[in-house]
């Protein structure tokens, strides 16, 4: 399950298990985690609601990518395919 959860967060953010060990070793804020992320093309194509939020509605971008990775660990918990979650 770790591997699947960090393949997930790879494809969102484009970390690698280098980066994002030293992330979790310095306890970064979610605000620096997605700061360097380069999300991948199509997190867009997350959908749906998180916290009776409707994620294609949230205008502020720090949430947007926060509930983007809500969903998609979400998703992962409910054991959704992996490729479904990445949106192949």
């Amino acid at each position: 399950m770790k591997e699947e959860l960090h393949e997930v967060i790879r494809w969102l953010t484009g970390y690698n298990d280098e980066n994002l060990k030293e992330l979790i070793d310095k306890q970064v804020t979610f605000e620096v985690f997605f700061k360097n992320a380069v999300l991948n093309n199509n997190a867009h194509l997350i959908k749906g609601v998180i916290c009776g939020y409707r994620i294609e509605l949230i205008e502020n971008s720090l949430t947007k990518k926060v509930s983007y990775l809500d969903k998609i660990v979400d998703e992962l918990a409910r054991g959704k395919k992996i490729d479904k979650i990445l949106r192949k």
